[in-house]
């Protein structure tokens, strides 16, 4: 039996852009089999949404936290609530 799918959105804020944030976010929602986007903001803030098994996307948000080397993140949003997307792949945009 397959667990059912669920969606987050996250914010992350920090020092999260020319640090390879993004590149980070993408490998560990990949290692993770989760699918989605991420992209830079224009704030300075990173955003991303990814879909799977709701126990991956926690995982996945707990590693956001640490972020690659020479990032800090501050702070992350996240919202549970988001509409569940039929991504086929995890993307930078």
């Amino acid at each position: 039996m397959t667990e059912e799918k669920s969606s987050v959105h996250v914010v992350v804020k920090g020092r999260v852009q020319g640090v390879g944030f993004r590149y980070y976010v993408l490998a560990r929602a990949q290692a993770s089999h989760l699918t989605g986007w991420v992209r830079n903001l224009e704030d300075g803030h990173v955003e991303a949404c990814a879909t799977g098994p709701r126990a991956a996307l926690q995982q996945w948000v707990k590693e956001l936290q640490e972020g690659p080397p020479m990032s800090r993140v501050d702070e992350i949003r996240t919202d549970w609530d988001c509409p569940l997307e039929n991504f086929t792949e995890f993307e930078i945009r």
